[in-house]
């Protein structure tokens, strides 16, 4: 295992991913990306990894070739893929999205939410295109308040009851991402054997 694989803790992997931003001078928000990545998984698209470090170039501010010329960067943002389509698969319900644990203050947590819901609406529209409008009503209704969400403000006073009611917020993001994911990727039905002649 080298120092850039995820770990299982989800507040070093904001850690990792905030660190590897800082590292390439990206001008954009770690959570903004991971959010992006689930939106896109969510509605039901998989990437190739030459498109999905195209995907974080871009995001990133970085020339078209940056993941590939940086080693770094590229296998990073290739285990994120992959951990990240896992967790949004796993039966246990373990997916977090990609947000500062309670260490960092409600202001920066709440723009890192604003950022994470942006993106994965970005993420989703771009990939779910026209089914959207033909999700059920309880997804969306989710997508609406996802929109809220995202035009949320981060500067409004905070106080205790902020707290509880941003730790709702973020469980009720996490669940509602999760609802799209099974919405838009059914589990693939055993193969039935065909018709036999007798």
């Amino acid at each position: 295992m080298s120092e850039t694989d995820l770990s299982s803790s989800q507040e070093s992997a904001f850690e990792q991913w905030a660190n590897i931003f800082a590292a390439h001078q990206a001008f954009s928000h770690p959570s903004e990306l991971h959010g992006t990545l689930c939106g896109r998984l969510a509605a039901g698209a998989r990437m190739q990894e030459s498109d999905w470090l195209a995907i974080v170039c871009e995001h990133m501010g970085l020339p078209a070739t940056g993941a590939e010329d940086s080693a770094t960067l590229h296998h990073f943002m290739s285990a994120a893929y992959d951990r990240t389509l896992g967790q949004l698969e796993a039966a246990d319900m373990s997916f977090r999205p990609l947000l500062p644990d309670d260490d960092y203050a409600i202001e920066q947590r709440l723009e890192a939410l604003i950022a994470w819901v942006r993106g994965f609406l970005e993420g989703m529209a771009l990939s779910a295109g026209q089914s959207l409008g033909q999700a059920p009503d309880e997804i969306r209704e989710l997508i609406e308040d996802m929109v809220a969400i995202s035009q949320l403000s981060d500067e409004e006073e905070q106080d205790d009851e902020s707290e509880q009611q941003l730790m709702e917020i973020i469980e009720y993001v996490r669940l509602g991402a999760l609802s799209v994911f099974t919405e838009f990727n059914p589990p693939e039905r055993p193969k039935q054997a065909g018709p036999t002649l007798h």
